[in-house]
C-alpha cells in the first residue's frame, strides 16, 4: 500500500502538535484528518487538507497528553491510504515553585502547584551553589507537590531544578535558597603571650562569614573585630595588654541568616617583676625581699620564701598589685633561703627569683667516734644542725696534726686508711654561708689486725695437724685460738701464744676426722675478727674386697671390710677393658657391700673401693668377676637372596666372646649345619638349601665360662615362581583358562591375582594347591583385558610374580536397526550397547541395489549409532556392526533399508488423439525400482486410471478417454517401501476428432 511517512512535531508549544507526511507518488486529491486519546479511538479534533497540502496543525490541546493521530489520503479510483502516529505534546512547568529551610541547617523543603495538563512525574536536581555539584537527584510520582532535602551542609547556598516529565519530553524551572548557618563549636581563648590571645573553635564549615568581637573587660571598650570566610578555624588577636581579661563573642552568618554563637574570656600572660633581691634586716633571723613592678596589668603579687637549695616552701603572702616589698621574721638559723615574687593575672602567673641569703648558724650536738670493728676506718656521727655544711678534723693522739675538711650535708662520715690499733682525736663545726660555729671534741682507737694465711694440715698423718700462720702488722699484742671437731661442735683443746709466734701442732689425734680451728690477735681493748682454717686427718684403706656374679636378676655384689677412724663415704668405681664408659658409686659410712644392676651381659668387670674422708682418699685392691651372656635378641630367619639361601640376623644383647648359629629341618630335630661367628657379627647367609623348604634355627652365646641358647627361629627359603604362563578365552563364555608349569623345590601353594584393565576395583585373589597346573577364571567381562599374576606360596613368602593377559571375547551388538529418516541420502544406523568393553566398533555398509564399493567405518567403544550420508536415491542396503577387541571379534545380524527415490523429472503431457493422454518423464539419478502413474479428472479430482511400470518406463498412454477433458497426471518413483511424486501437471484431450480412434489403456 501506499506510506505517507507520517510525522509528529510540537516545535516547543504544549498545547500544539504539526503533522507532516510525504505526498503519495501517484498524487491525491485530499486529505481527511483525526486526533483522538491514545486508546480511546473516539475523536477530539478533525480536519482536512486540499491536494499538494502535506502538513496541519492541531491546536488547543492539552500538556502531557498522549494522543493519536490517523491521516486518510483520498487516491484514484477511490481508493484511500491511512497511516496512524502516536504522539505527546509537551508537559507544563510547575507554578509557584519554593524550596525553604524553615531555620534547618540541614533540611530543605521544595513545594510547587502542579502544571496545567498531564505528566508522567517530576524530576528534581538539586545542586551546590559554589561547587556547582550535583548533590541529590529524585524522581517523584506525578501527584507530588513537596519534597524534603535531608543530609544537606549547613551554611550553604543550594539552587533546585525541578522538570515535569511527560514521555521523552520535560518542561523546567528553578530557584535558590540557603540552609541555615551552624554554629561553631569548642570556642577557646587562650593566651599566646603577654600582648596577644589566640581564639579557635571546630565546627566552622557550617557557615559562610564569621564575625569576632574582642571586649576589654577591665575598660569595657571593643578591642578588634574580625569578618572571616568559611573555613577560618583560628585567629591571634595581637597588640594588647599584659595581665588583662579579655572577652571575645562569635556570630555564624549564611545569606539571609545570623546565629549568635559561644563565647570565652581569658587574661594575657601578666609580666614578671623586676629586680628582686632578699637580704638580711636589722632583728636576728630576719630577711626583707624587695622588687620593681612591672609594666601592664595584675591583680596581686604572690610572694612565696623558699628554705634550702630543695626550695622547700616556707611561707606564702599575698601582697596587694602596686607594694614592692615584704620582711620574714622568725626564720631558722644556719639556713639558706630565697624569695620568688609572682604576679598573678587571672589563672596565669609570671615570677622572678632573688639570690640567696643565709641566718647564723649553731654547732651540731650528740658527736660520737667509733671503730664498728674496723682496723682501718673510724665512724664520726652526730645530729643535724641547720647550715650550709660542717668543718671536720681528725689525727692520732701520739702525733696531733691539724686536718680540716668540708662536708656538706649528712650527719656522719667515715675516715678511712688510718692504722690498725691507734687512738684518734676528732673535732667538727657548723658552716652556713659565710659564718662557721664554735667546734666540738671527741677520742677512740682503731681495730687490731688478725693473723694472715692461718693454716691446717694433716702432712699425710692420720692422728695429727699443724696450724701456721703469718704475723699480724704492728697493733698485735698475742694470738688466742680454740680447736674444735667440725661435725660436732666438740671442743678439743685452746691455744694462746706471743706475737712472735708463727706455728702449732696437736698431737692423739682421730683417723679421718675434719678439725676447726679459730684464732684471733689481740690489741688493747680490742680483738681482731676470727680466723678459721680446717683439714681432716688422712684416712685409712679398706679391706677384704671382693666381687660375686648374680643371675637373676643380673648383676655383680660387691663386699668390704670398714677400717678403723672416721669414713665421710665409700667410692665404688667398676669398669671393663671392653666397655670405656663406667661406673662410679658413692655409698654412706655405714654401708659394707652394694650390688651393681643394669650391667651388660658376657663382660668382664673390675672393681676398687676407696674410702673418702673430706678431700682425702685411700684405695683397695682390684678385684674381677664376669656377667653371664645373654640370649640373643630378635632373631630372625628370611629368604635370602636367592631361593637356595636363608638370611639369618639377630641383635646382639651384649657381652659374650662368640656365637654358634645350629641350622635343622624344621620337620626334623638333627642338627646339618653347625656355623661359628664371632662376637660383633649379626648376620650370616646360609646356601645351597631347597627353595620353598621350612628350616629351624636355634643360636648360643659364650661369655668366660658361661653359656645361654637364643630361642629357636622358623624360616622358610623362598619359592620358586611357576613357568610357562599362559592365559586363553573360552570360546563366547566369558572366562580364561590360565595354564602353567611348576619349578623344582618346595610350596605350600599358589596364589593368583586377577585384575581388570582400566578400573580402580580391587583385585580378586585366587588359591590353588600345590600340585595344580591351570585353573579356569568364570565370570568375567565381555572384551576386556585381564591382568593376571601368580606366585608360588611358602610359609608367609612368595615368590617373584609370574603375569600375563588375556582377554576375553567381545559380546556381539544387538537390536540393530537401519533407518530411513525420510531422506533419498542418508540413513541411521543404531544398536544397543553390549555389555563388557571393546577397542572399537567396525561397521560395515553393503549397497545391494548396485556394485558400489561397501563403506567401512571404525567407531569408538561407547558409539551406539552412525548416520550414512551421500547415498545413492531408491538404493536398497544392508548394514553389519562388529564389536573388536585386540585380535578377538563378534558380529551382529544385518539388516537392510531403502533410501527414499527421487521423483521424476521432466514431466511432460500429451493428447495424441481425442481419447488419448500420453505422459512422459526423466528419470532422476539411478533409475527407480518403478513407476506408478496415476490420471484424475482435474474437475471432480476422481482417479481415472492408474498404471504400475518397471524402472526402465519413461513414457505411457491412457485411452479411452473424454474429449476435450481436462485431465490431472502425476507420476510416482517407487523404491522398496517409498516412494516420491511428481507434482500434478494439467491436460486437455483433443476435441472429437472423427479421423481418429480412441486409443487404448
Amino acid at each position: 500500500g501506499t506510506f505517507l511517512n507520517l510525522s509528529v512535531s510540537d516545535h516547543g508549544r504544549s498545547d500544539s502538535l504539526l503533522l507532516s507526511w510525504d505526498e503519495p507518488e501517484e498524487g491525491a486529491k485530499g486529505y481527511s484528518l483525526a486526533l483522538s486519546s491514545l486508546g480511546s479511538h473516539t475523536p477530539l479534533q478533525n480536519g482536512s487538507a486540499g491536494p499538494n497540502i502535506t502538513s496541519f496543525w492541531f491546536h488547543g490541546l492539552t500538556p502531557g497528553m498522549r494522543y493519536e493521530v490517523e491521516v486518510t489520503a483520498t487516491l484514484a479510483c477511490m481508493e484511500t491510504a491511512s497511516q496512524t502516529v502516536t504522539a505527546q505534546t509537551s508537559p507544563s512547568p510547575v507554578r509557584n515553585l519554593s524550596l525553604s529551610g524553615g531555620g534547618s541547617s540541614a533540611m530543605l523543603r521544595a513545594s510547587w502547584a502542579h502544571a496545567h495538563g498531564q505528566r508522567d512525574g517530576y524530576h528534581l536536581a538539586l545542586y551546590h551553589s559554589v561547587s556547582q555539584t550535583l548533590v541529590r537527584n529524585a524522581s517523584v510520582l506525578p501527584n507530588a507537590s513537596t519534597f524534603l532535602f535531608d543530609g544537606l551542609l549547613a551554611g550553604s547556598e543550594y539552587a533546585l531544578k525541578v522538570s515535569t516529565l511527560a514521555g521523552s519530553r520535560q518542561a523546567s524551572t528553578s530557584i535558590h535558597q540557603w540552609t541555615a548557618p551552624s554554629i561553631p563549636t569548642q570556642l577557646r581563648l587562650s593566651p599566646g603571650s603577654s600582648t596577644s590571645l589566640v581564639a579557635s573553635w571546630a565546627g566552622a564549615g557550617g557557615a559562610a562569614w564569621l564575625h569576632l568581637a574582642l571586649h576589654n573587660l577591665l575598660t569595657q571598650t571593643v578591642t578588634s573585630t574580625l569578618s572571616a570566610r568559611r573555613g577560618l578555624t583560628s585567629y591571634t588577636f595581637q597588640h594588647l595588654h599584659p595581665g588583662t581579661q579579655y572577652w571575645l563573642g562569635l556570630s555564624a552568618m549564611a545569606g539571609p541568616y545570623t546565629m549568635v554563637g559561644p563565647n570565652a574570656t581569658a587574661w594575657t600572660y601578666p609580666l614578671s617583676p623586676g629586680n628582686v633581691t632578699l637580704n638580711a634586716a636589722e632583728e636576728q633571723n630576719s630577711l626583707q625581699a624587695r622588687w620593681s613592678t612591672p609594666a601592664g596589668e595584675r591583680d596581686f603579687y604572690l610572694v612565696t620564701l623558699q628554705e634550702g637549695e630543695d626550695g622547700a616552701l616556707t611561707r606564702n603572702i599575698s601582697i596587694d598589685r602596686d607594694n614592692g616589698h615584704v620582711t620574714f621574721h622568725g626564720l631558722n638559723p644556719g639556713k639558706q633561703y630565697s624569695v620568688l615574687v609572682t604576679a598573678v593575672a587571672g589563672p596565669y602567673r609570671a615570677s622572678a627569683r632573688s639570690t640567696a641569703a643565709w641566718t647564723q648558724p649553731i654547732a651540731p650536738s650528740g658527736v660520737s667516734l667509733s671503730s664498728q670493728g674496723s682496723p682501718y676506718s673510724l665512724l664520726a656521727s652526730w645530729e643535724e644542725a641547720r647550715g650550709e655544711g660542717y668543718l671536720l678534723a681528725l689525727s692520732p693522739m701520739e702525733h696531733p696534726v691539724k686536718n680540716s675538711s668540708l662536708l656538706r650535708g649528712g650527719t656522719n662520715f667515715t675516715y678511712k686508711g688510718l692504722r690498725p690499733g691507734t687512738l684518734y682525736a676528732f673535732e667538727i663545726s657548723t658552716v652556713a654561708g659565710p659564718y662557721t660555729s664554735s667546734p666540738e671534741r671527741i677520742a677512740n682507737w682503731t681495730y687490731p689486725l688478725p693473723p694472715e694465711q692461718l693454716t691446717l694440715s694433716n702432712q699425710g698423718r692420720s692422728t695429727s695437724l699443724q696450724a701456721s700462720w703469718k704475723a699480724a702488722p704492728t697493733g698485735s699484742t698475742g694470738y688466742t685460738g680454740t680447736l674444735w671437731e667440725t661435725k660436732s661442735r666438740v671442743w678439743v683443746r685452746n691455744m694462746t701464744v706471743r706475737n712472735n709466734w708463727i706455728n702449732v701442732t696437736f698431737e692423739d689425734l682421730v683417723p679421718g676426722r675434719q678439725y676447726t680451728l679459730e684464732m684471733a690477735a689481740m690489741a688493747g681493748p680490742y680483738r681482731s675478727p676470727v680466723r678459721s682454717a680446717t683439714d681432716w686427718t688422712y684416712p685409712l684403706a679398706p679391706a677384704g674386697v671382693t666381687l660375686t656374679n648374680t643371675r637373676r636378676p643380673l648383676g655383680l655384689a660387691a663386699f668390704w671390710d670398714k677400717a678403723a677412724g672416721d669414713v665421710d663415704q665409700f667410692h665404688l668405681q667398676l669398669y671393663s677393658k671392653s666397655h670405656p664408659a663406667q661406673r662410679n658409686i658413692s655409698v654412706g659410712p655405714n654401708t659394707h657391700n652394694f650390688t651393681f644392676l643394669g650391667l651388660s651381659p658376657g663382660v668382664q668387670y673390675f672393681l676398687k673401693v676407696t674410702v673418702l674422708a673430706g678431700p682425702y682418699r685411700s684405695s683397695s685392691h682390684f678385684a674381677t668377676e664376669w656377667t653371664y651372656p645373654l640370649s640373643l635378641a630378635n632373631v630372625s630367619v628370611q629368604p635370602g637372596r636367592r631361593p637356595q639361601e636363608l638370611h639369618v640376623s639377630w641383635v646382639e644383647s651384649g657381652g659374650g666372646r662368640d656365637h654358634l648359629v645350629q641350622l635343622s629341618v624344621a620337620e626334623s630335630l638333627s642338627i646339618i649345619r653347625n656355623v661359628s661367628v664371632p662376637r660383633g657379627v649379626t648376620q650370616l647367609d646360609l646356601e645351597g638349601l631347597v627353595p620353598g623348604s621350612r628350616y629351624r634355627v636355634e643360636i648360643i652365646s659364650q661369655a668366660g665360662p658361661h653359656r645361654t641358647s637364643s630361642q629357636t627361629a622358623i624360616g622358610y627359603t623362598a619359592p620358586l615362581p611357576p613357568i610357562s604362563l599362559s592365559a586363553s578365552p573360552i570360546g563366547t563364555a566369558q572366562a580364561l583358562t590360565v595354564h602353567w608349569e611348576t619349578s623344582p623345590g618346595q610350596r605350600d601353594g599358589y596364589l593368583l591375582s586377577v585384575h581388570e584393565e582400566g578400573s580402580s576395583a580391587p583385585a580378586r585373589n585366587l588359591e590353588a594347591g600345590k600340585d595344580s597346573t591351570n585353573v579356569t577364571l568364570a565370570q568375567l567381562e565381555p572384551g576386556t583385558c585381564y591382568l593376571v599374576g601368580i606366585w608360588a606360596v611358602a610359609g608367609p613368602y612368595r615368590s617373584l610374580p609370574k603375569n600375563v593377559t588375556g582377554c576375553t571375547v567381545p559380546a556381539a551388538p544387538t537390536n540393530l536397526s537401519l533407518i530411513n529418516p525420510g531422506s533419498s541420502s542418508e540413513l541411521y544406523t543404531g544398536w544397543k550397547k553390549p555389555p563388557g568393553r571393546r577397542d572399537h566398533y567396525h561397521v560395515i555398509l553393503y549397497s545391494l541395489s548396485t556394485q558400489s564399493r561397501d563403506r567401512v567405518q571404525t567407531l569408538s567403544p561407547d558409539a551406539q549409532n552412525i548416520t550414512w550420508t551421500h547415498l545413492e536415491a531408491g538404493s536398497r542396503f544392508a548394514v553389519q556392526v562388529t564389536a573388536v577387541k585386540g585380535s578377538l571379534k563378534a558380529s551382529s545380524t544385518n539388516v537392510t533399508q531403502w533410501t527414499h527415490p527421487l521423483a521424476p523429472a521432466n514431466l511432460t503431457l500429451g493428447s495424441p488423439s481425442a481419447s488419448a493422454l500420453q505422459a512422459s518423464w526423466a528419470a532422476m539419478g539411478r533409475e527407480a525400482e518403478g513407476y506408478v502413474v496415476d490420471v484424475y479428472d482435474a474437475a471432480s479430482r476422481s482417479l481415472v486410471g492408474r498404471m504400475v511400470l518397471s524402472g526402465n518406463a519413461r513414457s505411457h498412454t491412457f485411452g479411452n478417454l473424454s474429449p476435450g477433458t481436462r485431465y490431472s497426471v502425476a507420476v510416482r518413483a517407487t523404491a522398496g517401501p517409498f516412494h516420491n511424486s511428481t507434482p500434478s501437471f494439467t491436460h486437455c484431450t483433443r476435441e472429437y476428432d472423427a479421423l481418429l480412434q480412441p486409443g487404448v489403456l
